[in-house]
């Protein structure tokens, strides 16, 4: 079985994301000496944490790669079709991580050329279009927060890859079989490490508003699903939950991620 490390978080929060992955090996498992590094935030919109990416996390997360041995280490989004990414960036302060002793090279991904790729096998998501820059990375590592969602009925790893689509092909993602797509899209996207922040939950609505409770804890695994599911049953942990007598391996995107093989050799 992989392993889905769960660290509670003290005063410091670089620390205990640090501890989460030492748990499954440390960051030197993952990085290289040299490697281009791509972190994956959620900047779907601008709305405080945890509807979106916690900025004191990122900056503890490139600071922790580039300790690693890490070359490069970059950070992108696309916002959702409505909104302007580079706004929404602004917003967060993205572009302040850019004055850090070490900085990341930071990426609006609508700015970039978009190169359409078949999905083979695929069902309900044929094809898609992901920026260039995802193909420059030697290792992705996804930081989802931990959030119900009112469609995909929940939002970690496995959605947080949707933030690689070209906006305009999301209109399609969510009119129908949103989850089946949710999972078949991950076929595209070959992440080394998750690492996620639910210091703080939605465990109602979601992705952008809802009730929040403060489980404080650091996440962290190599398999998609399986950190998923753990986020799943810590919704589920809070009474109220959107998700309650849900069985997390027969949420929809769980089962079809497994099935299709999503991290099965990380598994």
């Amino acid at each position: 079985m992989s392993q889905v490390s769960k660290i509670k978080v003290d005063n410091n929060l670089k620390e205990s994301i640090k501890q989460s992955v030492d748990e499954l090996g440390g960051f030197a498992k993952f990085i290289a000496a040299g490697d281009t590094v791509m972190l994956k935030p959620n900047f779907n919109t601008a709305d405080p944490y945890p509807a979106s990416t916690d900025i004191d996390f990122l900056k503890c997360c490139i600071e922790l790669c580039y300790e690693a041995g890490a070359k490069i280490v970059m950070t992108g989004d696309s916002s959702t079709m409505s909104i302007n990414t580079r706004k929404v960036m602004e917003k967060k302060g993205v572009f302040e991580l850019l004055k850090i002793k070490n900085p990341p090279r930071v990426y609006v991904f609508e700015e970039r050329e978009w190169i359409k790729k078949a999905i083979t096998g695929a069902k309900y998501l044929k094809s898609v279009s992901v920026p260039d820059i995802l193909e420059r990375p030697d290792k992705l590592i996804l930081l989802p927060c931990c959030k119900t969602h009112f469609q995909a009925k929940y939002t970690g790893a496995l959605k947080l890859s949707v933030g690689f689509m070209k906006p305009v092909q999301r209109v399609g993602l969510h009119m129908r079989h949103i989850e089946e797509k949710i999972a078949e899209l991950n076929l595209l996207v070959n992440s080394d490490l998750v690492i996620m922040d639910a210091r703080k939950i939605f465990y109602t609505e979601g992705p952008n508003k809802g009730k929040v409770c403060s489980p404080n804890l650091i996440l962290a695994s190599e398999n998609r699903v399986d950190i998923d599911i753990e986020g799943i049953k810590l919704i589920q942990s809070f009474r109220g939950n959107d998700l309650t007598g849900i069985d997390p391996s027969e949420l929809t995107q769980i089962k079809l991620a497994r099935k299709i093989g999503i991290d099965q050799d990380k598994t």
